[in-house]
């Protein structure tokens, strides 16, 4: 594959358009009372320019030109994604944007900190390292990356919502000395050589044209002797493109997770190495004989719940609970308080759902592949 173009950043042109779109829905207290009073034009702009990559395009007509036209586009479709998603997932998952495994008897959001506590562990990661957390989302990982270790993030994001909504909450928890968060493109970021003592990236650089792009990128801003650490969204070795399942499993997931180019494991360690890094250790942690599978909230799962202080989140994953979010946010959109495409972007998501879920259960996907390598001294 030929090196990613990338896409010129244009960052007063983003912020103009964050602020006609979100206006001061960025101060509300997040999921649906957040996507109240967004601004219609705005948001069905939103809506044609991320659903343009996938409308009418169905796996069986898929072509490596249709997939370049994605990538050639990565931050714009990424930027828009997260303008159109963020919101649902706030109201679906909380502040940090991943999945994780799960042990017994432990509470849906316990498990989420531990899953970034063991990340933080890998890397070995010690008080006061100047820490860069690739693609930040809302801020949820590094605020706990804070809390635990006792390190100063930086969080890089190319979505300004994301931004200040990460920007709230870092001061609302009395974060804001520790945590700073930076406009920017993760393919072309404008720090120095050399910046950082480590760098994580937690189911984020998925949204990169090319693995080998962003992590040369990250190689080029560690400090000699730095680690990174990552938890990627692969498909697994066991994927065939030729198999129509296997790539309709692939696109669903592509389509309702704002990627332009998911590749499997064996690429994701080639670009690992291929960026300079010395690994140290990788593993599939789906694959680790958990009785709990990482995805069962996802799949609304009540066998696999042990904690009663997930009865709400498991509720919403839930065919009748998604069927309510369904409804509702239809019935939202019908009388204007939730901009026209609402629903449309509701059940993109769900049809993510289905596809990860799936995925899993054939051993085609896996989001916490992690690697973890060193830049030699």
């Amino acid at each position: 594959m030929a090196p990613a173009k990338l896409e010129a950043e244009d960052h007063q042109r983003d912020a103009e358009f964050n602020r006609i779109l979100h206006g001061k829905s960025a101060e509300a207290r997040g999921g649906f009372l957040a996507m109240r009073n967004k601004d219609a034009e705005a948001h069905k702009a939103a809506v044609d320019e991320y659903f343009k990559h996938w409308d009418n395009k169905s796996a069986e007509a898929e072509t490596e030109e249709i997939r370049e036209a994605r990538r050639a586009e990565y931050a714009t479709l990424t930027r828009h994604y997260y303008n159109l998603a963020t919101d649902f997932y706030e109201y679906g998952w909380g502040s940090s944007f991943h999945f994780c495994r799960f042990a017994y008897g432990e509470p849906f959001h316990q498990a989420i900190a531990r899953h970034e506590h063991y990340l933080a562990l890998q890397m070995g990661l010690k008080e006061n390292m100047k820490v860069l957390d690739v693609g930040c989302g809302v801020g949820g990982p590094a605020r706990e990356m804070v809390k635990f270790a006792g390190v100063n993030v930086v969080g890089l994001n190319n979505n300004d919502y994301q931004i200040q909504r990460a920007t709230r909450y870092a001061a609302r928890e009395g974060l804001s000395d520790k945590l700073s968060f930076v406009k920017g493109d993760f393919m072309q970021m404008r720090f120095p050589d050399n910046t950082f003592d480590a760098v994580y990236a937690i189911e984020a650089t998925v949204h990169a044209p090319s693995l080998e792009g962003v992590y040369s990128e990250i190689f080029r801003v560690l400090k000699p002797g730095g680690v990174f650490g990552v938890y990627e969204w692969l498909m697994t070795d066991n994927y065939d493109n030729d198999n129509p399942e296997h790539r309709k499993i692939r696109l669903g997931i592509e389509q309702g997770d704002g990627i332009s180019n998911m590749v499997k494991v064996s690429e994701g360690l080639a670009a690992f190495k291929a960026a300079g890094f010395e690994l140290l250790h990788h593993e599939d942690l789906a694959e680790r004989p958990d009785e709990i599978p990482w995805y069962y909230p996802l799949a609304g799962s009540w066998k696999h719940m042990s904690s009663f202080k997930d009865v709400f989140t498991i509720a919403r994953m839930t065919w009748w609970g998604r069927g309510i979010a369904h409804r509702f946010v239809g019935a939202m959109e019908t009388i204007g308080l939730f901009p026209k495409g609402s629903q449309k972007t509701a059940d993109s998501l769900a049809l993510a759902g289905d596809c990860l879920v799936a995925g899993a259960e054939k051993k085609l996907f896996t989001p916490m592949y992690l690697m973890v390598g060193r830049k030699p001294e």
